[in-house]
């Protein structure tokens, strides 16, 4: 019943209203006659010829070249190229030029820079903790590579939603999955409170919001999270279709994600775990062998030689939280009771899974105060400049130096990683330890409790109680010697065969994780990542997930739990497929894999139109559908819906080739129109939503700065990789402060394209966020052109455009004509004759460098006809 509703809803509309556009089903309209050799143009006169209108003619060509690098490449061309195109008088010259910047990969790092905005990307986690993401970075790499491939759209889209299901030992496919992480995530009610908790339920439940939304917003421009309070009032969206799009993404979290480059390697290391796998079951199962070896008299001097095997599996001592990166501070603390004389201090390694140093530290140091805080403190050791050679199951013994202290604190500076069978992984790391004992005159004190930053309390085994408790985790027992020999000999006449296969097995798992480490160092992406149990968790890439429970939720309050809901579609959009067919005991990834095929289905209704009309946003300044991010009945209707769906027919049924679908457009004569005004045409339609004109469109912060770099002659064009930092990053472990006034303008690193510009969330850089850069907290789909002083001011005494000015000044001595070459660098023309003699008297009077800085802020600068 609940579907035939929802079909109903869809094929006569809301309230008896006509079925809305964009859900009509998705077909070829019939192409206007006409004389236009461009279908675009025949769909566009046909428009303009119902409502009286006219063309504004071709502009000219320097203009044409302008329009098209910064569309295309979003830096200018030079002014040799830039020559070279207006005297050649070819026909195919513009189309050969449109190709060209097709063709360059700077193509992909404009149009790269436009996804990014829609999707929300940002490298620090936004919230209160506005930490940094390091390694957000290689997914901005995958889009910028994808433009430039012209990877088809279809695939381009599956593996953003499920590429490490469908691609698991590629690059693509792990990288593409840094989509599902690009958005804001807040790090205290993830890492910091338990799911449990209501805190930590929010948290998870926005999360999953904010996947749900970018997914549907992104891709097929429909504002489905309008449903996680009530039924969506103007759309088909219930409640129930919202959380069950949130079903599909129950299993997730984020993290840093390792993977290889080379497949080669890829191929190595699963091989190499896989046989690691199998010689540890080998050695799980000889070591039970053993056991059934030995005699009860053998048992017997077992326990007396080695302490009972309860003893040493009982507790081990402290161990932290599971944390995602490997420079996480971590401390935990004893309380001696009062301040007392040091003589020494013993730190037990914990002995787990055959380490004998299980959770190390790398690094750390030893301090001691007698407040409890640690405002005023010591130091008594300090490793964190350099890696602690591995300690073994020995005590490392740190001397008191004569002082006195209450409180002990071992920090951790530098984590250990669990997962050294496959290589470590990033989100893994941990401290742990066995017992910290304390030397005063000669006694080993009792410390009277223990503190921590967190940790986890999984007693008997794990527990901040069990560092003081006097065991380390190998046992207590005194060994008598003769017990020893001759539990020896026992052990050696019962299983002394046995005995060898467990040091064959236990040394052929040690050289194969020498072949491990021995391997190139993963590379990390922050990525989509499994959630695989309960409690905290920051990603742990269990393959195959355990997806929480998801439940509609009265007015989305987490604390009011109603029906239990699985994975499925929005019933309505892909005519057909109203559910997935998902077998009961699917994998995590077969979700997303079903909602990537969903969206990319030929029938999806929204899919298609939403791409073709973000490209021609792009091209027009507006989109065919002026509402970008929402095609439902709160957002705009296309002012030419036959031409959105002929575009979107081709486009998908041409192999959904981006560039394509770039050439389609640019060599229209539409776009190719000057944007000058006509009075009569501006009376019938003066908002130039029938494109009787082109529109005249400010250059975005990036493109400004860009320019301004290639003016310099100091833009570096160097291609992927960590994004530069354009600030100083003070307490980068609490609440970063992101200091952008200290950091050098003049620095080489920050010269790249601001495509590889570190996008901070909380704190925006000043000047890009004075020219109306995108907020990467949301879902940009067109950015705003607001009108201010601040941007003159910027564009006149930032202390960036002061320096660049001053390279421009002195890169300009060397040009036989300094104000010709300015105005050819900057805004693609050379200079008029009844503008040189002000612009040359302006620079004789204050200097070149004030000129440069005259140009950047002419309007024709920061404009594109």
């Amino acid at each position: 019943m609940r579907f035939a509703f929802v079909l109903l809803m869809t094929l006569i509309g809301l309230n008896g209203q006509e079925v809305w556009w964009s859900m009509q089903p998705l077909e070829r309209p019939e192409v206007p006659s006409g004389a236009e050799k461009v279908i675009v143009d025949r769909f566009i006169r046909a428009k303009q010829k119902q409502l009286g209108l006219t063309s504004s003619g071709a502009a000219e060509k320097r203009v044409l070249a302008r329009r098209l690098a910064f569309d295309l490449w979003g830096m200018p061309l030079s002014p040799k190229r830039m020559d070279t195109f207006v005297q050649d008088e070819r026909p195919e010259a513009y189309r050969e030029l449109v190709d060209e910047l097709l063709a360059s990969p700077r193509y992909g790092e404009r149009w790269a820079r436009h996804w990014l905005d829609v999707v929300h990307f940002g490298e620090t986690h936004g919230y209160d903790k506005d930490q940094p993401r390091n390694h957000a970075w290689p997914y901005r790499d995958y889009v910028i590579r994808a433009f430039n491939e012209d990877k088809p759209y279809a695939e381009f889209v599956r593996e953003q939603i499920a590429g490490d299901r469908l691609l698991p030992h590629r690059r693509d496919g792990i990288e593409a999955t840094g989509f599902l992480a690009a958005g804001p995530w807040d790090l205290i009610g993830h890492a910091e409170v338990p799911e449990s908790k209501i805190d930590g339920k929010v948290a998870r439940h926005l999360d999953r919001d904010d996947m749900v939304t970018a997914v549907m917003t992104t891709f097929c421009s429909f504002t489905v999270q309008c449903a996680q309070c009530h039924d969506h009032k103007a759309d088909p969206v219930t409640m129930k279709d919202y959380y069950s799009l949130q079903s599909i993404f129950a299993a997730l979290d984020r993290s840093d994600r390792e993977y290889d480059l080379d497949p080669v390697v890829v191929q190595k290391r699963e091989n190499l775990v896989a046989r690691i796998s199998a010689e540890q079951s080998k050695l799980t199962k000889v070591r039970a062998d053993i056991d059934v070896a030995k005699t009860p008299e053998l048992k017997k001097l077992e326990k007396l030689v080695t302490g009972s095997e309860d003893k040493r599996s009982d507790r081990y001592g402290y161990h932290s939280q599971v944390s995602a990166k490997q420079d996480a501070v971590k401390w935990v603390q004893v309380d001696l009771g009062s301040s007392l004389p040091l003589g020494e201090v013993e730190i037990f390694p914990a002995d787990e899974y055959g380490f004998p140093d299980f959770g190390f530290p790398h690094r750390f140091r030893v301090e001691i105060s007698d407040d409890e805080e640690f405002v005023t403190k010591s130091i008594l050791a300090d490793q964190t400049e350099a890696d602690f050679s591995r300690p073994g199951a020995g005590p490392i013994v740190i001397k008191g130096q004569g002082k006195r202290a209450r409180f002990v604190r071992i920090v951790a500076t530098k984590l250990w990683s669990r997962r050294h069978a496959g290589g470590p992984l990033s989100n893994d790391w941990i401290f742990a330890l066995s017992e910290v004992k304390v030397i005063s005159n000669g006694k080993s004190l009792m410390p009277k409790k223990v503190e921590a930053l967190d940790s986890i309390q999984a007693m008997p085994r794990w527990g901040r109680a069990n560092l003081i408790d006097g065991r380390t985790g190998t046992g207590v027992t005194k060994i008598d010697p003769k017990e020893k020999k001759r539990y020896d000999h026992l052990l050696q006449k019962h299983a002394g065969s046995l005995l060898k296969k467990e040091k064959q097995f236990a040394d052929e798992v040690k050289a194969l994780e020498r072949e491990v480490s021995a391997l190139p160092k993963p590379q990390r992406v922050y990525a989509a990542n499994v959630h695989h149990g309960n409690g905290n968790f920051m990603g742990r890439g269990h393959v195959n997930g355990n997806p929480r429970e998801i439940r509609i939720l009265d007015r989305g309050d987490v604390t009011s739990p109603l029906d239990v809901v699985g994975p499925a579609p929005v019933p309505g959009i892909v005519e057909g497929v109203n559910s997935f067919d998902l077998p009961a005991n699917h994998l995590e990834g077969d979700r997303r894999v079903a909602l990537a095929n969903w969206v990319v289905h030929p029938k999806n209704k929204l899919t298609w139109r939403s791409i073709v009309n973000r490209v021609w946003q792009q091209h027009f300044g507006v989109g065919l559908v002026e509402t970008a991010n929402d095609f439902g009945r709160i957002g705009e209707k296309p002012t030419n819906p036959e031409l959105l769906d002929w575009l979107a027919v081709e486009f998908r049924d041409g192999g959904g080739s981006l560039k394509k679908l770039h050439r389609m457009i640019l060599l229209s004569e539409t776009y190719r129109q000057r944007s000058s005004g006509h009075p009569q045409n501006a009376s019938v339609d003066g908002s130039n939503r029938f494109l009787w004109r082109q529109n005249r469109r400010r250059l975005e912060a990036e493109v400004v700065r860009d320019t301004v770099l290639t003016v310099a002659g100091k833009m570096n064009l160097k291609m992927g990789g960590p994004s530069f930092q354009d600030f100083i990053i003070e307490k980068p472990q609490h609440s970063p402060h992101y200091q952008y006034h200290k950091a050098d303008p003049d620095d080489p690193a920050t010269h790249r394209r601001s495509i590889y510009r570190f996008l901070v969330r909380s704190q925006p850089q000043p000047f890009m966020d004075a020219l109306d850069c995108a907020d990467p907290s949301l879902l940009v789909d067109k950015r705003s052109e607001t009108t201010t002083s601040l941007q003159a001011l910027a564009m006149l005494n930032n202390r960036f455009i002061l320096r660049m000015a001053e390279h421009v000044a002195v890169d300009l001595k060397k040009e036989e004509d300094p104000v010709e070459e300015l105005i050819a660098r900057s805004l693609g023309r050379p200079v008029r004759l009844e503008e040189r003699g002000l612009l040359e008297s302006y620079a004789s009077s204050h200097g070149m460098a004030a000129l440069v800085r005259l140009v950047f802020n002419m309007s024709e600068f920061s404009y594109v006809d």
